[in-house]
C-alpha cells in the first residue's frame, strides 16, 4: 500500500460517514486507514433502518423502569425466550416451595396413610410438586394433587401463586399482542420510488419522488415530511456533523397531508428557503448529502400509528427527469399499474441552479421593463388639435408655417 492510498493517524482513528470525518481515540499506535476501502455510509437504509448504533450507555437501569417497552423491543427469539422463562421459572420456584413444605411437614413420608392429615396430598417428590405448581397456576386441576385446609401456609402459597400467575399472564399476553400487532410490518406495503427527480413544474425547479400504498385498506391521516442530512462548517469554524434541516413538502399549504389511495408524486419546490437554492446539475455531482423521507399515518385496521422511512443520496437524484404516469381509466374505475411506478423519462431542464434561473428571469423582466418604458416614451400619443393649431391629429405645425409661410408641407414630430 502506497502513501497515496493510505492514511497514517497517531492516537486517533478516522471513520468516514458521508462527508463527515468522525474521530475516535485509539490505543496510541499508528493506525493505517485505506482510503480505497472508505465506503459511503448511509444514515438510513432504503428500507428505513437507521444506521446508528448506541454505545457506552452507563445508566442501563433506565431500561428496567420501562420494562414493557424493553420486552416488546426485543427480537422475536429473545422475546419468546423471556416469554417461556417467565412461566418456567415461576412453576419451578413454586414447585420447589410446595415440595419443601411437604417435606418439612412429612407429607412425603406418609403417602397412602389414611390416618395422616396431609397439607399437600399426593406429593412424593419434586416432580409431583412441579406438576402441582403447573396445575395450580394454569388452573388445570386434575384432582389427584391438591392443597388441603390442614395448613395455613399451603393456602397462602396457593393464593400467592394465583396472583403472580395472573400478573404474568396479563403482562406476557399484552406484550405478545403488542408485538404481533406492531405496525412495523404494515410499513413494508408502503413503497417509495428508488430515485428522486429534478425538473421544472409550473416554471419552478422542483425535487420530486413518488410514494404508494399496496394495500386496499388505506392509511388514515397520512403525513409526509423530509429531512436533509448534511455536514457543514459554521462561520466561526465549528464543524456540525450530520446536521438535520427540514425540507418543505407543502406544510404551509397542506400538501403534506396525503389521501394515499393511489401513487402520489411528492414535490419540494426549490426556492429561496430551500437548501438546494444554489445547487446546479454540475454541483450535484460534487455534493454529499442524504434526504430522509418519513411517511406517517394511522393503520385503518388497528388504529395504531405506522411510520415508513427511506432515504436518497446525491447519486440517486436524476436531474432532468419526470415520473411516468401509472394510473389510467379502465371499465369505469381508475387502474394503477405498479409496474410503471419506478419509470421515468427525460425532459428538457436547464442545468442551472434555481437561484441562477431566478436571477435570469429578474434580469429579463428588468430588460423588458426598460424596453417597454423606452418604447412608451418613444411612441407616446400626440396632443389633440386646439384653437390655432393644425386640425390633423398627430401633425405638428413647423415654425415656418406658424409664421405664415405655406410653401413647405407640415412634418410629423412623432414617428409613424
Amino acid at each position: 500500500m502506497t502513501a497515496a492510498t493510505r492514511g497514517v493517524v497517531c492516537e486517533e482513528t478516522i471513520v468516514l460517514i458521508g462527508d463527515t470525518l468522525m474521530q475516535a481515540q485509539s490505543w496510541g499506535k499508528p493506525t493505517y486507514i485505506s482510503l480505497v476501502q472508505w465506503k459511503r455510509q448511509r444514515y438510513v437504509t432504503k428500507v428505513g433502518k437507521c444506521q446508528v448504533n448506541l454505545g457506552n450507555i452507563q445508566d442501563k437501569k433506565r431500561f428496567l423502569s420501562d420494562i414493557f417497552t424493553t420486552i416488546v423491543d426485543l427480537k422475536y427469539r429473545w422475546f419468546l425466550f423471556v416469554f417461556m422463562m417467565c412461566y418456567v421459572v415461576t412453576w419451578v420456584v413454586f414447585g420447589f416451595i410446595y415440595f419443601l413444605d411437604a417435606w418439612v411437614r412429612g407429607d412425603v413420608w406418609h403417602q397412602g396413610d389414611p390416618e395422616w392429615q396431609a397439607c399437600i396430598e399426593n406429593v412424593d417428590g419434586f416432580v409431583s410438586a412441579l406438576l402441582l405448581s403447573v396445575e395450580s397456576q394454569r388452573t388445570i386441576g386434575y384432582g389427584t394433587r391438591m392443597v388441603t385446609a390442614n395448613c395455613a401456609e399451603g393456602v397462602i402459597l396457593l393464593i400467592a401463586q394465583s396472583i403472580v400467575g395472573s400478573m404474568i399472564d396479563a403482562m406476557m399476553v399484552g406484550c405478545m399482542f403488542v408485538k404481533i400487532s406492531r405496525p412495523k410490518k404494515r410499513a413494508q406495503t408502503l413503497i417509495f420510488s428508488k430515485n428522486c427527480v429534478i425538473s421544472l413544474r409550473d416554471e419552478k425547479l422542483c425535487l420530486m419522488f413518488r410514494v404508494g400504498d399496496l394495500r386496499e385498506s388505506h392509511m388514515v391521516d397520512a403525513k409526509i415530511r423530509a429531512k436533509l442530512i448534511k455536514s457543514r462548517q459554521t462561520a466561526e469554524g465549528e464543524f456540525i456533523p450530520l446536521e438535520q434541516s427540514e425540507l418543505n413538502l407543502g406544510y404551509d399549504t397542506g400538501e403534506d397531508r396525503l389521501f394515499l389511495v393511489e401513487p402520489q408524486i411528492i414535490c419540494h419546490v426549490i426556492n429561496r428557503h430551500s437548501p438546494f437554492w444554489d445547487m446546479s446539475a454540475e454541483s450535484l455531482r460534487r455534493e454529499q448529502f442524504e434526504i430522509i423521507i418519513i411517511l406517517e399515518g394511522i393503520v385503518e385496521a388497528t388504529g395504531m400509528t405506522c411510520q415508513a422511512r427511506t432515504s436518497y443520496t446525491e447519486d440517486e437524484i436524476l436531474w432532468g427527469y419526470r415520473f411516468e404516469p401509472c394510473m389510467s381509466l379502465e371499465k369505469g374505475a381508475f387502474q394503477v399499474d405498479y409496474s410503471r411506478f419506478e419509470m421515468t423519462f427525460e425532459v428538457q431542464t436547464p442545468a442551472a441552479s434555481a437561484k441562477e434561473l431566478q436571477e435570469l428571469r429578474e434580469l429579463e423582466q428588468q430588460e423588458h421593463s426598460t424596453l417597454s418604458l423606452y418604447w412608451d416614451q418613444l411612441v407616446q400619443p400626440c396632443a389633440l388639435p386646439g384653437p390655432g393649431q393644425d386640425s390633423l391629429l398627430g401633425m405638428a405645425v413647423p415654425a415656418s408655417t406658424a409664421q405664415g409661410g405655406l410653401d413647405e408641407p407640415a412634418q410629423r414630430d412623432c414617428p409613424a
